[in-house]
């Protein structure tokens, strides 16, 4: 038995460390640790409600438009507010500008990169992936950037900067767009279209979100083998048995993403098992904190009332993050989740053989990132510049209420307790929360800690690259995981 400490991990928003066992060349047993402690939920006890839009963009510098919709969100509920259309847009603009620049940075600068390692010198595919995927230096990448870099003036024009932006309140947003604005966007939106359709898909974005099946995505890939970044990536897949790492568990979620203002979502709400998509009931969301630095007052809480109390000389514990549970179970949330809610049948197809793993994970995020910029399209036709953007929200002395949302890396959301007119208790579990989650009190290992399980490591291996392949196939965001 061999044991083994993986961190701290670069290219990971966060501080990341992963405790290891390893018999016979596998991984045995995995412990997920998220070392650094922020207490925004601390901070803002006692705080004016209207406090929270402030503070809670500042949680994460890549997701930060997210956080902010999940506050006004739960601040719109406790004020009882109506969103006008054109907020809604704005609103759904914005999140979508954000979760695609997100897919896009995940897959050019956070994981394809580690398949350029000397370990891979001698595979077919490694001279290219070299050449167009190292990193910053990397001729794809490089422009990967350049164009992110373009696509985020979105953000600029709407909140005048990002991150941290400040234009999204609980009636809606307070920036609209004239028309020669949003011509201007239009431009930025044609440009992301281009760079994908050139370099990551080679392919119109609509053939990529119609692919409905094994054997369209087999017909696709062997059309114009490693042309396109995401061939090359299906290649590398398929080369290294990437659908056998890092299985999730066979319970996925997504609180519904981009709802239109009839309350429609271009992507659905819904709790998959495998077989049936479920209802999201937030009243069996339960966080353990048993092996957390954090008070433990002997039973996993619902959020609302949930308790952030540091106790470092806790026994037993080894993170600071909280076990989230569904009703008792492990689940796993990000673009494979909302996929599967959604109901896209390659994804069902991949997950009904597979389940979820590094390859499912992946390419999830490669079709969302097609079908945002598609929905970045239906935004703006929908914007009118002239039409009201928000209302005003009057805040009542007491309420309790939750705002969701859906992040790049998965479901988000704010459970909001006013007392007083003042903020008595504000909890938060972030997709990382769930998926990085620890063991809870039933010694249930989380979703990354399982699907460390059978990883293989190879002889000399201090920082297994198979271990690097799983772990960032979730992409952590580990300073939202622990706030």
């Amino acid at each position: 038995m061999t044991r083994l400490l993986v961190g701290p991990f670069n290219r990971v928003e966060g501080d990341l460390e992963v405790r290891l066992e390893v018999a016979e060349g596998r991984v045995t047993e995995a412990w997920v640790n998220a070392p650094m402690y922020r207490g925004f939920e601390q901070i803002l006890q006692g705080k004016h409600p209207f406090d929270a839009l402030v503070y809670v963009p500042r949680i994460c510098g890549i997701c930060s438009v997210t956080q902010s919709v999940a506050a006004a969100r739960a601040l719109g509920a406790a004020c009882g507010v109506e969103v006008p259309p054109n907020g809604v847009w704005l609103t759904n603009l914005m999140l979508a500008c954000e979760n695609a620049a997100d897919h896009l940075t995940h897959f050019y600068l956070f994981f394809m990169p580690d398949f350029t390692r000397e370990v891979y010198a001698n595979r077919s595919w490694h001279a290219q992936t070299l050449r167009d995927l190292s990193g910053q230096s990397g001729e794809h990448s490089r422009e990967a950037v350049a164009t992110r870099q373009r696509w985020m003036h979105i953000m600029g024009t709407l909140g005048g900067k990002w991150p941290h932006t400040q234009s999204i309140v609980p009636g809606g947003s307070t920036r609209n767009l004239t028309g020669s604005e949003r011509f201007r966007l239009g431009s930025r939106v044609a440009e992301m279209r281009s760079f994908l359709e050139r370099i990551l898909y080679a392919a119109p974005l609509e053939e990529m979100v119609e692919l409905d099946s094994e054997q369209a995505l087999d017909h696709w890939l062997q059309r114009e083998p490693l042309r396109g970044d995401l061939r090359l990536f299906l290649t590398i897949a398929r080369d290294l048995e990437l659908e056998t790492m890092g299985r999730g568990p066979r319970l996925t979620m997504s609180y519904g993403g981009f709802a239109d203002p009839n309350g429609i979502h271009a992507m659905a709400p819904g709790v998959w098992d495998g077989s049936s998509l479920q209802p999201v009931d937030t009243a069996h969301i339960a966080e353990d904190a048993r092996h957390a630095w954090l008070a433990d007052e002997g039973s996993a809480l619902h959020p609302s009332a949930g308790l952030t109390l540091p106790q470092i000389d806790k026994a037993n514990a080894y993170t600071w993050n909280k076990a989230p549970r569904m009703a008792g179970r492990v689940l796993e949330t990000g673009a494979l989740a909302r996929q599967l809610a959604n109901g896209q049948p390659l994804v069902r197809a991949l997950w009904k053989r597979t389940g979820g793993n590094v390859l499912t994970r992946v390419l999830s995020r490669a079709m969302e990132l097609a079908q945002l910029v598609l929905l970045t399209e239906d935004c703006l036709r929908a914007i009118q510049p002239d039409a009201p953007c928000s209302v005003d929200a009057v805040l009542p002395d007491e309420a309790d209420t939750v705002g969701l949302c859906e992040a790049a890396r998965g479901s988000l959301g704010h459970w909001l307790s006013i007392r007083g007119a003042r903020i008595a208790n504000y909890q938060i579990i972030a997709p990382t929360s769930w998926n990085f989650s620890p063991r809870d009190r039933h010694g249930t290992p989380g979703a990354l800690e399982a699907a460390l399980v059978g990883a293989p490591v190879q002889d000399g291996e201090k920082t297994p690259v198979s271990v690097q392949h799983i772990v960032r196939s979730f992409d952590p965001c580990m300073v939202c995981t622990v706030h």
